[in-house]
């Protein structure tokens, strides 16, 4: 591994965007990239000038209540009436369905981050003369729905630049089309915050355009007068969010009322426009993600007894797991096992399911080679969601495991986050500035680790509820630095020299800034 310097760290880092075309606001794609989308502006229009009823349809994740928040702050912002149908998790299932546009007494339906599959719905409204405009960022199945307009920027003969982005930000796009057709003057600016949000929970590539509306959306939910941000400084006691804040505390919060309960508490926290409506509605959405993280647990430690060490891929499954976990579930097993893996609930004869990727892997091309055997799939290249008869099931687990048996094994393996090895000198408030500017680290941009050989620990002291976490000062050559090392199963002794992977962070801690490592796993020296 080779040994770098601060000038190393910058060309790697540096090298990772040198693609990216659109690196400012003012270079983002144009909506004219995107197929149909001024066909379903125009639509839109008319049904604004002849106040007809209108219905957006979104999803019950954090991607689909931001798309339809944008969506109806626009039309609120104007002063045009719609409906908001977010599909219950548990009642309606996934998207829009039949029933749920039988249900709907409207003209004109707007999905916002789903129904590119949704073949049944399109024929219903064909048959009902309801006009239906489909955005979404899921791969397009062989055969789409016959709607009035399809917004995807993965359709084959779409001219979106190869950059995946998601459901908030197609919906976003289709603001701007409409702005341009009604000759409105609008700040679309404004919806920075929520969609740097909605591309972090959704795990988009934070390269090219992503990068860029993240790093700006991240500096308005800093200064936002939305009374959901200030609730969520003031609770978690933040006077500014950085971005693994949004990772770890805001999106799984957001996520944890679709998973639990019903995703419409999560709009309407993000549509407060009164500070005690929005913080009664986060003691709410607190309450749920509590319950969330209860049922993950039990869940997991569940599934951790029918893993099997001999098997290609993490393959489980149980009477009536709680739905709303198994992806959360799924995720944590596939870097617990670092193995691809599938969490199933299994209800009568059927079994839904989600699935996680590793590596390289893509989890979508992988369950397409077992299409044969599911009722139906769908999703991305690292998370998809999936549902099989219970009669399949182990037919699908054979499958799964012979497949992965094919894929090279440096396939499961992502190395690209180990820069290299670094000297324990090296670890400054330069070296963290040059982090800094390559911010913020995600998907395409994963955090940066380094290697570290041959640390004295001269002192040590475990923190934690159950004192499973770990305080080391490291020294090497004079030098001394603050570690942590979270979850610590290893026996650490102390004046014991240790090797290690991890990355780098500021601590704050009383007003006093310096700089520490997060130590990830210990290796060979």
């Amino acid at each position: 591994m080779n040994i770098l310097n601060k000038e190393g760290v910058k060309n790697i880092l540096s090298s990772r965007f040198e693609n990216d075309i659109h690196k400012r606001l003012c270079d983002l794609p144009l909506p004219s990239c995107l197929k149909d989308i001024y066909k379903a502006a125009n639509r839109i229009k008319k049904a604004i000038e002849n106040n007809e009823k209108v219905a957006i349809v979104g999803d019950y994740d954090v991607d689909g209540v931001i798309s339809c928040v944008i969506l109806s702050e626009f039309f609120d912002d104007i002063g045009f009436d719609y409906i908001v149908k977010i599909p219950n998790r548990f009642k309606n299932g996934y998207g829009i369905n039949e029933d749920i546009v039988k249900e709907l007494d409207v003209s004109l339906i707007i999905t916002v981050d789903n129904g590119i599959a949704a073949v049944g719905a399109a024929e219903v409204c064909l048959e009902n003369g309801i006009d239906l405009i489909i955005t979404d960022h899921h791969c397009p199945p062989a055969v789409l729905p016959k709607a009035y307009a399809i917004i995807n920027p993965k359709q084959d003969d779409c001219h979106f630049p190869d950059v995946e982005i998601c459901g908030a930000e197609v919906a976003w796009y289709l603001l701007g089309a409409l702005k341009e057709v009604c000759k409105l003057k609008y700040d679309m600016c404004k919806f920075l915050d929520l969609l740097a949000i909605a591309i972090i929970a959704d795990m988009m590539e934070l390269r090219d355009l992503n990068r860029v509306i993240v790093k700006k959306g991240i500096e308005l939910i800093n200064s936002s007068k939305r009374e959901a941000f200030k609730v969520l400084k003031s609770h978690y006691q933040k006077n500014k969010f950085e971005l693994e804040n949004i990772s770890f505390l805001i999106a799984p919060l957001l996520n944890s009322t679709g998973r639990m309960d019903d995703a419409k508490l999560s709009y309407d926290f993000l549509r407060a426009k009164d500070k005690e409506e929005a913080k009664a509605l986060l003691n709410k959405i607190e309450n749920f993600n509590e319950l969330r993280k209860e049922e993950e647990n039990k869940l997991f430690n569940e599934a951790l007894e029918q893993i099997k060490n001999e098997e290609k891929a993490v393959i489980v499954s149980s009477d009536n797991w709680h739905e709303g976990v198994l992806g959360i579930v799924a995720s944590r097993l596939a870097k617990h096992c670092s193995k691809i893996s599938f969490v199933f609930s299994q209800n009568e004869d059927k079994l839904k399911g989600s699935a996680r990727s590793i590596g390289h892997v893509d989890i979508l091309e992988l369950i397409k080679k077992t299409s044969h055997l599911l009722q139906n799939y769908g999703g991305h290249k690292s998370a998809a969601g999936l549902c099989i008869s219970k009669s399949n099931y182990e037919a699908f687990k054979e499958l799964i495991n012979a497949e992965c048996s094919k894929i090279p094994s440096c396939e499961f393996i992502n190395s690209d986050d180990i820069l290299g090895e670094l000297k324990l000198c090296d670890v400054d408030f330069e070296m963290i500035k040059i982090l800094e500017y390559f911010e913020p680290f995600g998907n395409k941009n994963p955090k940066p680790f380094f290697a570290f050989k041959d640390l004295c620990v001269k002192h040590k002291k475990n923190m934690g509820e159950n004192n499973q976490h770990l305080k080391l000062i490291l020294q090497k050559e004079n030098k001394t630095v603050e570690a942590l090392y979270f979850n610590c199963e290893d026996e650490i002794s102390l004046n014991s020299n240790i090797s290690f992977i991890a990355s780098i962070s500021k601590n704050e801690f009383r007003g006093l800034l310096t700089p520490q490592l997060i130590i990830r796993q210990l290796c060979q020296a």
